[in-house]
């Protein structure tokens, strides 16, 4: 299995104008991120964890050629907005592309994006089959994912274990019910977008504690905002089986 990191930044906290911000004008490419996302392939099968408004930059970026299903940990646009780009996929496949979530981001694509569930489409417009799942294992193309609850402040989103390995982002707690189900896995991806306390998301010495509770043989922290410091800094202070992401990074599981 190969995990490509699309995307390892965030929305929150980003300068939109007349940056000053030192991270942002580093030039070490690890300091530049794209809104978060993953791209999983496995036994010849392409998957993309959440579609971000800067989802076909990364899929050009990455060179990807084909999509077979696009899974959602939940609603907010950081992780939406790109549902649209989907259909160059739609035009080169040749066919509608399945997308999985829970029920409410579900609704919130369809609001968001309405024209691509009108019973009439517009010729066009992304065409995709919509799945929805719960908490509880699902197989796509032979391929099992299972759902991890995590709360991102009230909000319900889905991390995914598959495999070996465990995609958490945007959380901020994890019931032991479902720190179970993460053991044992050998990498883990987990968010965590600064150092000082966030009401939705980890905080680093946060996610460090996660990650000694599950013990992976290698973690990999993703969701960063500028406000964590640059990349050369961080990783300095992290233990020898902790990495901080960046966009492009490869994984072999």
């Amino acid at each position: 299995m190969k995990v490509t990191f699309l995307g390892t930044g965030t929305s929150q906290g980003i300068p939109m104008i007349a940056c000053e911000c030192q991270v942002c004008q580093s030039t070490d490419s690890r300091d530049k991120r794209l809104r978060v996302s993953i791209h999983v392939e496995q036994n010849g099968k392409s998957f993309i964890i959440d579609t971000g408004p800067d989802f076909r930059q990364q899929v050009l970026r990455a060179g990807i050629k084909r999509v077979d299903a696009i899974i959602y940990t939940h609603e907010h646009k950081d992780h939406t907005a790109g549902m649209d780009d989907v259909r160059g996929f739609n035009y080169v496949q040749k066919s509608s592309i399945p997308i999985y979530a829970q029920k409410n981001v579900i609704e919130q694509l369809k609001r968001e994006f309405a024209y691509a569930f009108d019973e009439n489409k517009y010729p066009g417009v992304p065409e995709i089959e919509v799945n929805e799942i719960q908490n509880k294992a699902f197989v796509i193309e032979g391929i099992s994912f299972l759902p991890i609850l995590v709360k991102h402040f009230f909000l319900d989103v889905f991390g995914y274990r598959i495999g070996d390995f465990t995609y958490i982002t945007d959380a901020n707690a994890i019931s032991e019910t479902e720190l179970e189900k993460i053991k044992g896995s050998k990498v883990l991806f987990i968010n965590a977008l600064r150092k000082t306390r966030h009401v939705s998301h980890f905080t680093l010495e946060e996610a460090l504690e996660i990650i000694q509770k599950i013990q992976p043989k290698k973690a990999y922290i993703t969701h960063i905002s500028h406000q964590m410091g640059f990349h050369s800094e961080v990783q300095k202070e992290l233990p020898e089986n902790v990495f901080l992401a960046y966009d492009g990074l490869e994984i072999t599981i």
